[in-house]
């Protein structure tokens, strides 16, 4: 690993901070409507976000873009979506952490669902982290990387970032 220049990567933090922060600007966007990830197996899938997360499956259609593949939907909260492709057929291999692709997904639960997920997670099984007290990242069973915030929507670590 090469050497680093905390002071000169901070000065460069606060430069693009000071020059690009908007603070109380108005989005463009009314929100995230959905998030779609690949899965091998639907079962498998519904199984672990509806019953281990308890993320209610609210919909399974047809893909359009690929015949025999589903295009299915799990509310996480305010509106959101969590959807899967499966793409029957195609050998799309493991989930691989790549530069330039998805590190993971943050979803934020309350502090008591936060508690009793981990639990969840425990009795199936599932190996996580927990970090900093309210965060726990775990994969899901294609590899994906997840982490449940019990920090309110807004802030991360005590600090308000909305």
């Amino acid at each position: 690993m090469t050497d680093i220049d905390l002071p000169a990567i901070e000065a460069e933090r606060d430069r693009i901070r000071t020059t690009y922060l908007k603070e109380g600007g108005t989005s463009s966007a009314r929100g995230l409507h959905h998030v779609a990830l690949l899965c091998a197996d639907v079962e498998r899938t519904i199984r672990f976000y509806q019953g281990v997360l308890e993320f209610p499956l609210t919909e399974i259609v047809g893909n359009r873009d690929y015949e025999g593949s589903n295009h299915f939907f799990f509310d996480i909260g305010h509106g959101n979506l969590l959807a899967f492709f499966d793409f029957p057929g195609l050998d799309l291999g493991p989930y691989a952490e790549v530069l330039g692709g998805l590190h993971h997904l943050a979803i934020s639960v309350e502090p008591g669902k936060w508690e009793r997920l981990k639990h969840n997670l425990d009795a199936a099984g599932v190996e996580y982290l927990e970090e900093s007290g309210t965060s726990i990242y775990f994969r899901d069973p294609d590899g994906a990387r997840i982490e449940l915030i019990a920090d309110p929507l807004g802030e991360m670590y005590g600090l308000k970032v909305l």
